[in-house]
């Protein structure tokens, strides 16, 4: 008789922020090709904010998250999840150490944006980001986009502190409609600047930007749906290589 093999199930470290990991969880169920319930992707999910600022860590030398992470993906392993997606762009700075000290394999949010910009027919020319000054600083996306032939386009340091940290800041607090004004008027300098679109790589900026229409909303790419559209490829070949070994 055959092993049955692990279930394919994803786990969501979530908590960073709360708002933005539900966000997460609404795209996977939007993204995934379903006509009934149990066609959806199994997770389980941590989703404690009690960890430290990951711009912080970044930035200044403050407390690391890495702990806190690691003690949500042992969480997830002991629940049974097989791979993490991490509902956090700045968090994937610690995405090696992450894979390294936890044990299961993690999609990066990078990787499905990229993936994403291919199937769209953007392979060159300029792209916008928008994060925050973690992961500007962090690089990770910068270093894909140049290894895939794209260049990057950045908020000016002004705007940077005017628009985009203040709009995820508002996300934080609820304050969506202050959050929606300033992130779509981010975008629409990056747009300015010769940005074909604008990768929205803080998981509150797609919360902001889809808050209300704008002129700007598709000339978005949402690095958070990019992620569950990951996730939904991840648990279609998982799935079918289940079942090719219970036959």
């Amino acid at each position: 008789m055959n092993k049955i093999p692990a279930f394919p199930l994803l786990g969501v470290l979530g908590g960073m922020g709360p708002l933005a990991a539900a966000d997460f969880l609404a795209k996977l169920v939007a993204e995934t090709p379903a006509s009934r319930d149990q066609d959806h992707i199994p997770y389980v999910a941590w989703g404690v904010p009690q960890i430290p600022e990951r711009p912080a860590a970044i930035l200044h030398g403050g407390e690391s998250p890495l702990p806190q992470m690691l003690r949500g993906i042992a969480a997830l392993k002991q629940a049974g999840a097989t791979v993490v997606a991490i509902a956090c762009n700045t968090a994937h700075y610690w995405h090696d150490d992450l894979v390294r000290e936890g044990g299961l394999p993690i999609l990066h949010i990078a990787d499905a944006v990229c993936d994403l910009l291919a199937e769209r027919g953007i392979t060159t020319g300029s792209v916008g980001l928008i994060g925050t000054d973690g992961t500007v600083k962090a690089g990770f996306f910068q270093r894909r986009f140049a290894a895939r032939g794209i260049q990057c386009v950045l908020s000016s340091r002004a705007d940077q502190d005017r628009l985009v940290m203040p709009a995820i800041a508002a996300v934080k607090a609820n304050d969506l409609p202050r959050a929606h004004q300033l992130a779509v008027q981010a975008v629409t300098n990056l747009l300015a600047d010769g940005a074909q679109v604008v990768v929205l790589a803080c998981t509150e900026t797609p919360v902001a930007v889809d808050f209300a229409d704008s002129p700007v909303n598709t000339r978005c790419i949402d690095a958070t749906r990019a992620l569950a559209r990951a996730c939904v490829a991840w648990h279609r070949g998982a799935a079918g290589n289940a079942a090719g070994e219970i036959k």
